[in-house]
C-alpha cells in the first residue's frame, strides 16, 4: 500500500516507481493519491497539492509499470457522467480499467487536515463500471476497498448516479446555503435547536468545488430546483390563504407520506 497525501507531480511519479518495486504479479498493490481533476486543452489533468500538474495519460503510463494482472483506477469525484465519459476512453487506450467511484461520506469541512481513519467506516460506496457483467472485476474492486470498511456497495450507471446525487447531496447543500442567507440568522442564538443545526450543517461548503459540481450536473440540479421551488410556492400559497386546511390535507400531508415511503425503502 502506498498513500501519498499533499504530494507533488514528481513525488507521485517517484512513489509509483519506488513504492511497488518488490510487488509480485499476484500481489494486490494499492496506491492512493489526493488531487483536483480538470479537463483542459484536450487533456484530462490532475492538479496536485502544490499546484503542479500531472496529465492523466502520464499517470496511466507510470502505473503500467506496476506488476500485476489487473490495473484498476478508481476516482472519488462527486459527479460521474463527465468523469466517466473522459476516463473510460483513456483507460481503454492505455490498457487499464477505470471504475467510477463515490464514497458517500464526509463532513461540512474540506481539506486534508480534516481526514480521519474511520471516515468511510459503515458508509455506502457507489461504483460505476464500464461493464456491468464483469463480476470478477467488481469483486476485485470490493477487495481493494476492504481497508476502507464501507458498509455497502451500490453499482449503477453514471447518469443514474448524477440524477440521484443531485437530490441526495447537491440539493441539501444548495438549500442549506440559501437558508442561512436570511438576515434573521444573525440573531438565531438562544432560539435554535436540533432542526436549525440539521438545516445549516452543510452550509459551510467549499465554494469553488461545489460550484463546479453544480455546473457539471446542471440538468439534474435544475430539475430538482424547479421541483423544490414549485413545492415552496405551494406552501407560500397555503400560508397566504390563511388557514391550516391546505397544510393538513395538502403539502404537509404528502411530505409526511413521502418520508414514510423513503424510510420503508431504506429499511433492510
Amino acid at each position: 500500500v502506498n498513500t501519498l497525501l499533499d504530494a507533488s507531480r514528481d513525488e507521485v511519479l517517484a512513489g509509483i516507481e519506488n513504492g511497488f518495486y518488490e510487488a509480485g504479479d499476484r500481489d494486490l498493490s494499492l496506491f492512493y493519491i489526493t488531487c483536483h481533476g480538470y479537463y483542459a486543452g484536450g487533456m484530462t489533468c490532475l492538479q496536485m497539492y502544490d499546484g503542479s500538474v500531472l496529465a492523466a495519460a502520464e499517470l496511466a503510463q507510470a502505473l503500467r509499470g506496476v506488476k500485476g494482472d489487473v490495473l484498476v483506477v478508481i476516482d472519488c469525484c462527486g459527479i460521474k457522467t463527465e468523469v466517466c465519459r473522459r476516463c473510460f476512453p483513456v483507460a481503454e487506450k492505455y490498457g487499464f480499467t477505470f471504475v467510477g467511484g463515490h464514497p458517500m461520506a464526509g463532513s461540512h469541512f474540506s481539506g486534508f487536515k480534516y481526514s480521519r481513519s474511520n471516515l468511510f467506516q459503515g458508509a455506502p460506496m457507489v461504483l460505476v463500471p464500464h461493464r456491468f457483467d464483469d463480476m470478477e472485476l467488481l469483486q476485485w474492486v470490493k477487495d481493494m476497498l476492504e481497508p476502507c470498511r464501507f458498509g455497502m456497495f451500490s453499482v449503477t450507471t453514471a447518469q443514474d448516479h448524477d440524477r440521484m446525487i443531485a437530490f441526495t447531496s447537491q440539493m441539501p447543500h444548495i438549500l442549506s446555503n440559501a437558508f442561512i442567507k436570511s438576515p434573521t440568522a444573525l440573531d438565531h442564538k438562544g432560539f435554535s435547536a436540533g432542526s436549525y443545526k440539521d438545516m445549516t450543517r452543510v452550509a459551510w461548503l467549499n465554494p469553488q468545488m461545489w460550484a463546479e459540481l453544480f455546473l457539471n450536473n446542471r440538468d439534474n440540479v435544475l430539475s430538482e430546483l424547479d421541483f423544490y421551488i414549485a413545492s415552496l410556492q405551494q406552501y407560500r400559497d397555503a400560508v397566504q390563504i390563511g388557514h391550516a386546511q391546505p397544510h393538513r390535507k395538502g403539502s404537509c400531508c404528502r411530505a409526511r407520506q413521502g418520508k414514510q415511503q423513503t424510510k420503508k425503502s431504506s429499511d433492510p
